[in-house]
């Protein structure tokens, strides 16, 4: 997010999915050693404002909530001075790698809420996933552990598309190809994704990218009484429009 190293300032090191080894513990700290192998969630939260009281337990919205990569320095930096370590930092079972962890702390986490928590997904339902970015994929991976019945996986990549289907995609959606970005292509995503599924449209869509045209074909892919969840931060200064009746 430009606008949050706007208010940093430089010098500034970005990297938000974090994982690593403790050099050094500050005084307060109870629950982690030096030597222990921790992973770090996107947001650190403060454990004392209204959103992360026990009666909301909601910390991912924390009202002081501290954001590595963003509003401190990052992972891309040696070394990373975390405040509020023993409230956020976790320590790794012996069998999960450092990338694995690093994966946790944002894209994995995020993708869980949005396909189980927020978007209810269950077994034998059908999704449609726009963007096969870390987060899209992550959403693509969950939805398959869940037992989705059709996995719809929409991009302009080839590659990301092989990704997903590798990764549990039933189904694989070329927007680029379809002339998406044109207006005579225009809905060309939404024909496809209602021609996979017989005209009805998927139970859960899942804008995992943040653009406009994700954005508004996945409200209309969503079948009726479906749910969509938007995921991807809006980015492209174009706001979608969306059909409220």
């Amino acid at each position: 997010h430009d606008s949050d190293i706007a208010d940093h300032g430089l010098p500034f090191v970005p990297g938000h999915e974090v994982s690593g080894i403790v050099v050094e513990v500050g005084s307060p700290i109870r629950k982690l050693n030096v030597g222990d192998r921790v992973a770090i969630p996107f947001i650190l939260s403060c454990g004392r404002c209204r959103e992360c009281h026990p009666s909301r337990n909601r910390p991912t919205i924390c009202e002081r909530q501290m954001q590595p990569g963003f509003t401190m320095m990052g992972s891309f930096a040696e070394y990373l001075a975390l405040p509020r370590a023993d409230r956020n930092l976790c320590i790794l079972p012996p069998d999960v790698s450092f990338v694995e962890a690093a994966a946790l702390g944002c894209r994995f986490t995020t993708a869980y809420r949005a396909v189980l928590q927020q978007g209810r997904l269950v077994q034998g339902q059908t999704v449609a996933v726009f963007g096969c970015g870390g987060l899209g994929l992550s959403c693509v991976m969950i939805a398959a552990a869940q037992g989705a019945a059709r996995i719809i996986a929409v991009d302009v990549s080839e590659e990301a598309l092989d990704k997903a289907k590798e990764v549990g995609a039933t189904d694989i959606v070329n927007a680029r190809s379809r002339g998406s970005s044109t207006r005579e292509g225009e809905n060309a995503v939404r024909d496809e994704i209602s021609k996979i599924t017989d005209g009805v449209g998927a139970d859960l869509t899942i804008d995992a990218a943040g653009f406009r045209a994700t954005c508004e074909d996945a409200v209309w892919c969503a079948r009726r009484g479906g749910r969509m969840v938007q995921v991807g931060l809006p980015i492209g200064g174009q706001s979608p429009q969306v059909p409220m009746g």
